[in-house]
């Protein structure tokens, strides 16, 4: 662990968890969306090392991995949407969901990153529709996913959650949600 992935205990980090206490906690039937912390950078970075991100421009170096986490949180500030940390109802990390608006986007995109151990289980799905739902609450004007085309997995999980393909950008897919009505 580098020195910038550490907590500094002291009035800097409480403010900072009074700054997280105001990211909307979402509650679903196995998960639980919630402001990512410090100590869930190693599942991140987990996921972001490795080969999954293939899709994604990656594998990433852990430090890349921590600046785009740290944009993931920075963008609650800056949009009043962001990264969400994935956990179960036990507390055990599962993955991330992301309102996100980066550079390269032409809107705002609903993204999900999960472990590897938690496919195949519907985790993401859950969470990803209650991430799908907060961005019909703020009214976004539109909602896609950029997804890879060989990265079928990702595909088949738009898929479930009513998006449809509607055209490419920069070698993605491009995947709209409905924002209007009431599908997942």
């Amino acid at each position: 662990m580098t020195p910038h992935e550490r907590p500094i205990p002291g009035p800097a980090a409480d403010f900072g968890a009074r700054l997280a206490a105001l990211v909307p906690v979402i509650e679903t039937e196995r998960t639980r969306l919630r402001a990512p912390r410090l100590a869930d950078f190693d599942a991140y970075a987990a996921i972001l090392c490795g080969p999954v991100t293939e899709w994604l421009g990656g594998p990433f170096t852990r430090d890349e991995a921590f600046t785009d986490f740290e944009a993931g949180c920075g963008r609650w500030l800056l949009r009043g949407h962001g990264l969400w940390t994935v956990e179960d109802r036990a507390g055990t990390r599962l993955g991330f969901i992301l309102i996100g608006f980066e550079p390269g986007d032409l809107e705002p995109e609903l993204g999900y990153l999960f472990l590897p151990e938690v496919e195949g289980r519907g985790l993401a799905a859950e969470a990803a529709r209650a991430g799908l739902a907060h961005a019909r609450a703020l009214r976004l004007p539109s909602l896609v996913s950029y997804i890879a085309p060989e990265n079928h997995r990702s595909r088949a999980l738009a898929q479930r959650l009513g998006a449809r393909r509607d055209g490419a950008v920069q070698g993605a897919e491009v995947w709209r949600h409905d924002l209007q009505g009431d599908r997942p």
